[in-house]
């Protein structure tokens, strides 16, 4: 399977990829199905089946909300958070929900979404069963989505996935190890962006790439400018106060410090928590690293080129697809190691390169960027993106820098590989206890209490 980048960096809507936007993609796909099949007008209602850690942690990550949204058609690029209040008040007070083609069909959220908290499904602990019912509350079709982290989600049936394979013909240069990747820099004289650019061309012109990549970097800047200039109170029951916004007014009155890595992750990780638009980096819950990150840069080095943008979130990208492929990006199999962890890594390697580090500094890198990480679990208090999501990505990212600034220092000959470290971080997710992997079942979510 080749992976485009653009499939790692999602635009879309907090607070989570893996139970937000991958419901609510998994939710249209499924009317879209109906409406294939022309089985749409005969749906009365729609039940949904919701197990593992989409149960345990579902209702404070927006899952619900995420599915009523979907079956409503909508999807989580283009839907405009700030109406989505409104419109789910509407669907709840009618209990209907009227979709694609003006269809209409009987829902309750309460209780068409089931939660099936000591089952899991076999391919994946996030696991949906959708069940559309004619009139004679007759099953009329039905439909086992898996949402594998980042938003990607995959038809237990088809085995399609919601990624742009290249089945046609091989990618200019196919990698799915980092030696591999690494070797093709050498042997063609080029990059890890240059690289992953002739890859992207399989699917886009130059030109299309290119403002694509802009379009994602625009979207990440805005969530840190909205974060650094919104107070208030996050959303959740758990009372935790926008501090962004504070930090920033306390750190204009003083000299540009690495601080300010601290408060762009935390700006656009408040704003994850609060369901606005954020790019997915490669998750919701990580998505505040890469581009708090590259914002330092821009800041502290003065370079604010479009140039430096595409090669920074190549650079990224190309690193994320090697543990997509190589082991996950999904908090519920990995812990967050799977999540903060691989965005510092990424995050490490691409300011590796846009300050000029060779290829093997990169690779150095990205390996300082998930060692430091392994082992990293995923207990949100109240099942909520909040603590410690949100100080976390502000920890992930200056660890990011520190990987960059060690491994520019050196030649890039190093002990460990990133192969060896993305297959340590395999290993450790699988032997990992569920207790840590958002289910909210141990650690931080049962030892500290609610707020």
């Amino acid at each position: 399977m080749n992976i485009s980048i653009f499939d790692l960096f999602n635009i879309g809507i907090g607070p989570s990829s893996s139970h937000c936007i991958g419901p609510m993609r998994a939710a249209k796909a499924f009317i879209l199905s109906l409406r294939d099949q022309k089985i749409l007008q005969f749906t009365n209602y729609i039940t949904v089946d919701l197990y593992g850690s989409l149960a345990f942690t579902g209702k404070g990550h927006g899952t619900n909300m995420a599915l009523t949204m979907g079956l409503a058609g909508h999807d989580p690029e283009t839907i405009e958070p700030t109406l989505i209040p409104e419109m789910l008040a509407k669907i709840d007070k009618e209990q209907r929900i009227t979709t694609i083609e003006n269809h209409t069909f009987i829902y309750d959220s309460g209780k068409d979404i089931i939660l099936h908290f000591n089952e899991t499904l076999p391919d994946h602990s996030n696991g949906m069963h959708f069940k559309a019912y004619d009139v004679n509350h007759k099953v009329i079709f039905d439909a086992i989505f898996y949402s594998t982290g980042g938003g990607f989600i995959v038809n237990a049936v088809t085995n399609a996935v919601n990624v742009e394979i290249a089945q046609d013909k091989q990618l200019a240069y196919p990698y799915d190890t980092a030696e591999q990747l690494l070797q093709h820099c050498k042997n063609n004289n080029k990059t890890i962006a240059e690289i992953l650019l002739q890859n992207e061309l399989f699917w886009r012109t130059e030109q299309q790439i290119t403002e694509h990549v802009l379009k994602i970097w625009h979207t990440m800047d805005q969530a840190i400018t909205r974060g650094c200039n919104t107070t208030g109170i996050l959303p959740g029951g758990l009372k935790v106060p926008r501090r962004a916004a504070d930090l920033c007014t306390k750190l204009r009155k003083e000299p540009i410090s690495t601080t300010w890595l601290n408060v762009y992750a935390m700006a656009v990780n408040e704003e994850n928590a609060a369901g606005g638009r954020v790019v997915t980096a490669p998750t919701n819950g990580a998505s505040g690293i890469i581009p708090a990150v590259f914002k330092y840069y821009q800041e502290f080095y003065k370079d604010k080129s479009d140039q430096k943008i595409v090669d920074f979130l190549l650079t990224a990208g190309a690193i994320g697809i090697l543990y997509k492929k190589g082991a996950s990006i999904s908090g519920a199999e990995m812990g967050c190691q799977g999540e903060v962890g691989v965005a510092s890594s990424m995050a490490a390697a691409a300011l590796t390169a846009v300050l000029g580090g060779t290829v093997e500094q990169v690779e150095q890198a990205a390996e300082i960027g998930i060692e430091h990480n392994l082992g990293l679990t995923c207990d949100p208090i109240k099942g909520l993106v909040q603590i410690p999501c949100i100080e976390r990505n502000a920890v992930g990212a200056v660890k990011a820098v520190n990987a960059a600034t060690i491994a520019l220092l050196e030649t890039g000959k190093h002990i460990v590989s990133l192969d060896n470290a993305i297959k340590t971080m395999k290993a450790t997710g699988n032997d990992m206890s569920t207790h840590y992997k958002e289910t909210s079942l141990g650690g931080l979510a049962v030892n500290v209490p609610e707020c």
